[in-house]
């Protein structure tokens, strides 16, 4: 019995020493990948600006909005840690938009984000979190807006098949990480929504934006989604690339829409007090110095709370290691003075010191490794929950639900959540590299910590062992 209580004593120490490092492998590869996606975003906007200087990209925002408020809107998301709400405006604005004198084409957008809520749990609170599985973005073909279209809209890093094309209907262009999803190939059909569409093209991802998203014709969209005459957001092509051209029209669309727009929401229209936004290549320059300094900061206090959790993991091991050391000196310490007139016995049989050294060191090995196995076990299994409470709260644990492309170009008004919801980080399952290594300190630790009772056990003369009580 006391042998069972030592080795789920021991196991604990052992727990900690497995999940710490995970912890901290997590908080690392969390502040790495989210230095990955700042920085494909940031050059995401770059790429935007320097694809045309005529281009004014249009999405709902709500008036009430602050900057970096979580759950603003995010390209016609309503969106948040707690689930998104899609809103979707009347495709009619189009014909608005493109009486205004110097407009001279008008691509609208479609993007409808399909996923699934889950219900997570953070420190004791729970709550529910939409997942977006894939994005859907429906795109105009038509030969009047093919060119543009390409250019800024449709995927540029086709690595199998071909592009969308003029006239395309039925088929659709998908990412890498969408095959995955769907199971299927080029040339495949896919089950989209109950509909099948015939994958003509795989598209690598040249951002974060891109990951889940799958391409077809507007008109396929709309109809697929039960969204007929609907869309999300609009590119707008002016006749000049004139800053004064470009600003002024995009003047005339806000003012156009100050009043609020009109939108599908939740299975209802409703007048909303929304209105479009007219970003300019000079508002998207603007959102990339906006992004870059936020972005800056988050990673700076990242950097600190993984040097900080980096401290703390290892003033915890080393606690670990030596509180290890000492629950096995103590327990063989009370073993060898328990078996006192036992080692007097063996003595007297002939067993030298280094016999009976030898055994009392085995014991506390085989101990200590005992405790590390069913430590290893526990760590493994609740490597999230021990590193969550032993370690520094990460801010970059988690993101926020991004929504579609206009996430990065409605940064620069104020409007879009900035992705860094703080949560904490789950640890990953420890390596096998950490297994063995756990193990091998187990061994260790049991050895070193028996090896002094083990001498005080081998000293022992038989005479005075039994005249023991």
């Amino acid at each position: 019995m006391r042998a069972l209580i030592v080795i789920v004593a021991l196991s604990f120490s052992m727990a900690i020493m497995v999940s710490i490092p995970s912890g901290v492998v997590a908080n690392q590869q969390a502040t790495q990948n989210m230095n990955t996606i700042y920085t494909n975003d940031i050059n995401t906007v770059q790429e935007l600006i320097n694809q045309s200087n005529s281009l004014i990209i249009c999405s709902l925002s709500p008036l009430s909005s602050s900057s970096g408020t979580p759950g603003g809107y995010v390209g016609g998301f309503r969106s948040g840690m707690f689930g998104a709400e899609q809103d979707y405006m009347d495709q009619s604005v189009v014909d608005n938009i493109s009486s205004i004198p110097g407009v001279q084409e008008v691509a609208p957008i479609l993007e409808v984000s399909e996923g699934h809520n889950e219900t997570a749990t953070f420190r004791g609170y729970t709550f529910p979190r939409f997942v977006e599985d894939y994005m859907i973005e429906g795109v105009p073909l038509n030969s009047s807006l093919i060119d543009n279209v390409y250019s800024s809209i449709l995927p540029t890093n086709i690595t199998e098949g071909r592009n969308l094309q003029e006239g395309d209907s039925g088929v659709v262009v998908m990412s890498i990480n969408n095959t995955g999803y769907f199971g299927v190939g080029l040339g495949d059909q896919a089950n989209i929504l109950g509909q099948d569409f015939k994958v003509v093209g795989i598209h690598g991802s040249t951002s974060p934006l891109e990951t889940r998203t799958l391409y077809m014709n507007i008109s396929d969209a709309q109809s697929l989604t039960n969204l007929n005459w609907m869309i999300s957001s609009m590119y707008v092509f002016t006749n000049s690339s004139s800053d004064n051209v470009v600003n002024s029209i995009a003047n005339q669309i806000t003012n156009m829409f100050s009043g609020g727009v009109t939108v599908y929401s939740g299975g209802t229209t409703k007048q909303t007090p929304d209105y479009l936004t007219a970003q300019t290549p000079d508002d998207r320059q603007s959102s990339i110095q906006n992004m870059t300094a936020f972005y800056n900061q988050t990673l700076t206090s990242a950097d600190s709370a993984l040097s900080q959790t980096q401290t703390t993991a290892t003033e915890e091991i080393a606690i670990a290691i030596v509180a290890t050391s000492v629950i096995v000196l103590f327990v063989m310490l009370y073993t060898v003075r328990e078996r006192t007139k036992e080692i007097g016995t063996l003595k007297a049989l002939g067993f030298s010191n280094s016999n009976v050294m030898s055994q009392f060191v085995l014991e506390g090995t085989v101990l200590s490794l005992a405790a590390g196995v069913l430590g290893i076990a526990l760590g493994s299994v609740g490597a999230s929950f021990l590193s969550g409470i032993l370690l520094p709260f990460n801010p970059l644990g988690s993101t926020g639900y991004r929504g579609g492309r206009s996430f990065m170009v409605s940064f620069g008004n104020g409007f879009a959540n900035p992705g860094a919801v703080g949560a904490a980080v789950a640890a990953t399952f420890p390596t096998i590299q950490t297994i063995l290594l756990a193990i091998g300190v187990a061994v260790v630790l049991g050895a070193l910590g028996s090896l002094y009772p083990a001498w005080r056990a081998s000293r022992t003369k038989p005479a005075e062992a039994m005249r023991y009580e």
